[in-house]
């Protein structure tokens, strides 16, 4: 659907405001979007056009993050159009990239200036690995074709991933609980979290606070007119950004849980032109989140009722990507003082019904045993 297939439906519906939660690669048709329908009067919960294009280049986001004094990883942009000849020849660009990524240091990892869901991302532990990334593709003898669309190479920071939602407009940001993720990929190419979790981290709030604190003026600056995530890995004491986008994230249920607080609400109060609550949104105790099991068709209902009973519930409801199920996710929630009690709950629903699996359950119980 385009900016205008979409301003133009929303019009004919009769909204008299709009709220982008746009996922994955949207954001910038969203915010095209917004702004034809603010001139259509009908104002849209959306961070504006100019800005958006900024945050979701990731290189670009990178130089505005070191200007605000924000850590980044080192890194250098590769340009598919001049590896493949396109425009001006500049014979020495390979090596120029090479020369730049000794000296940032190998392992490096590459993955695309315009893409989400952790996609297309490649690692490249030696010269010749990243020799093999810059040849020219197959398809053509006479016409050097990159193997690559324009990336970014950075270094590898190896750390604990997080990330944070930060919503609202200048004036008046939310800051939510920091959220700390695993993933993997699945079958269908995209990063599904095998575990989530907000959980009590005196020393890591501490640090995060003066980052919070950099973050919120970031957004002010740029605008940030809605929602954005914020991936980042904690490493040595210091918060290392990954990259900005101007949407929801995929944490946003979760950390919601953890503080009490609706992202979706606070949307939409600023679509009705209400008043938000600032500053930072108390972490409130654990919040879990799990894939229950790709592939099934859902818990059955038994199950889910037997869960509520036993816990605290969040959410628990199918994920479908293409048609497909990828089973159900999960998200309870606990205050501290209650680990021993929600282990043993978990493991007696899982003695009784052989949910969650023993794989989950085992890594929920290292969790809340730590």
């Amino acid at each position: 659907m385009t900016p205008r297939e979409l301003a133009d439906a929303v019009a004919a519906w009769g909204a008299d405001a709009a709220v982008s939660i746009s996922l994955r690669c949207d954001a910038l048709r969203d915010a095209a979007a917004k702004a034809l329908l603010d001139a259509a009067g009908i104002p849209t919960v959306m961070t504006p056009l100019a800005a958006t294009m900024l945050l979701v280049d990731k290189w670009e986001t990178k130089q505005l993050c070191k200007q605000a004094g924000l850590l980044v990883r080192e890194g250098c942009r590769v340009d598919s159009d001049l590896l493949a000849g396109r425009g001006l020849p500049v014979p020495g660009y390979r090596d120029a990239l090479r020369v730049q990524a000794d000296r940032i240091g190998y392992p490096l990892m590459s993955k695309p200036v315009w893409d989400s869901t952790s996609m297309g991302i490649r690692t490249l532990r030696s010269p010749a690995d990243l020799d093999a990334f810059l040849a020219p593709g197959p398809e053509s003898a006479s016409v050097s074709v990159p193997a690559v669309v324009s990336t970014v190479v950075e270094q590898v920071v190896e750390g604990d991933l997080c990330s944070v939602d930060i919503v609202g407009l200048p004036g008046s940001y939310q800051v939510l609980p920091l959220c700390w993720t695993r993933t993997r990929r699945s079958g269908a190419g995209v990063h599904l979290r095998r575990s989530a979790l907000v959980r009590p981290t005196p020393e890591a709030d501490a640090a995060f606070a003066e980052v919070a604190r950099t973050l919120v003026d970031f957004c002010a600056t740029m605008g940030v007119h809605g929602s954005v995530n914020v991936d980042m890995i904690y490493t040595g004491g210091r918060f290392v950004i990954l990259e900005i986008n101007p949407r929801i994230g995929g944490a946003t249920t979760l950390s919601c849980a953890a503080s009490g607080t609706n992202t979706f609400t606070s949307l939409a109060r600023m679509a009705r032109g209400l008043p938000l609550t600032g500053g930072t949104a108390q972490r409130t105790g654990w919040a879990i989140e799990f894939l229950a099991g790709e592939g099934r068709e859902g818990l059955p209902p038994a199950v889910v009722t037997e869960l509520r009973r036993r816990v605290r519930v969040a959410t628990a409801h199918e994920l479908v990507i293409d048609g497909a199920s990828h089973g159900d996710i999960v998200v309870i929630t606990l205050a501290e003082g209650e680990e021993d009690r929600t282990v043993k709950a978990l493991t007696e629903l899982h003695e009784a019904t052989g949910f969650p699996a023993a794989d989950v359950l085992g890594k929920i119980s290292s969790l809340l045993n730590r």
